[in-house]
């Protein structure tokens, strides 16, 4: 029997992906995710991501890998630290940081997202690092406003991601938040054209022993699923007659 406690500042949100591309040819497709909510905002905090299920920098059903981010230390929060002052952000004492953990210890992340909040639990601020399948990576710095129940903000694209998008363009970020849902939303605008939608529409699960062999269960192929069905739609784009686009150099580096 499952003694199921939410001692921790954790979580899992699980949902559904949907993705619209609009020109040149109309296309979209949707399934089940997930993505685990990290509090990050102190070590104590940060350390009790540990249970039986779940590991950090160590194998295990469910893990998380500092390697698998931004900086160069092993210690995750070292790296938030710097990364706040390379892009001369205030740190708060409400950071998330969510993203794809390991399974098995393996994982695709093509975006994760490190959410800074102001004084009054705002989000004010979104750093989204973004992988590619060409080893690129890179730190989009998002300011965030808020515009009705979203907080919104706009950063210029530069890293190819897609062989069906230029590596240049424009992102449009959505973001709403709160302990029970999670809905982010990011929009692409090339030469000032909508070319594509990618929504994430989430309700929130308790992190503990129970909900993380759970998820392991559901989701043990989630990183094939991840990287076979990118292939797959970008079979069928590609028998569509859409225009493929190659990688430039700094787009198969890490550049932060």
């Amino acid at each position: 029997m499952w003694i199921v406690k939410n001692l921790t500042n954790h979580r899992f949100y699980e949902g559904n992906i949907y993705h619209k591309r609009f020109h040149p040819k109309i296309h979209d497709f949707n399934y089940k995710f997930y993505l685990l909510d990290i509090d990050v905002a102190n070590y104590n905090s940060f350390e009790k991501l540990k249970n039986g299920f779940f590991s950090i920098n160590k194998l295990n059903l469910l893990s998380f890998n500092t390697k698998d981010h931004f900086g160069t230390s092993n210690n995750f929060l070292e790296n938030i630290d710097d990364l706040l002052k390379k892009f001369n952000i205030e740190k708060s004492s409400k950071l998330r940081f969510i993203t794809l953990p390991r399974v098995l210890n393996f994982v695709f992340n093509p975006i994760s997202i490190l959410v800074i909040f102001d004084k009054k639990e705002n989000p004010t601020h979104i750093l989204a690092e973004v992988h590619n399948y060409n080893n690129g990576r890179m730190i989009y710095p998002v300011v965030l406003e808020k515009k009705g129940n979203s907080y919104t903000g706009i950063v210029k694209k530069d890293m190819y991601v897609s062989p069906f998008f230029k590596a240049t363009g424009e992102y449009e970020f959505e973001l709403k938040y709160d302990e029970n849902k999670l809905f982010v939303k990011i929009d692409l605008y090339e030469d000032e054209k909508y070319k594509l939608t990618a929504i994430f529409n989430s309700k929130s699960k308790e992190f503990n022993k129970k909900t993380s062999i759970d998820i392991f269960l559901r989701y043990i192929f989630i990183t094939f699923l991840v990287v076979s069905r990118t292939y797959f739609q970008a079979i069928k784009l590609f028998f569509k007659g859409l225009k493929i686009y190659t990688p430039r150099n700094q787009d198969k580096i890490r550049r932060y």
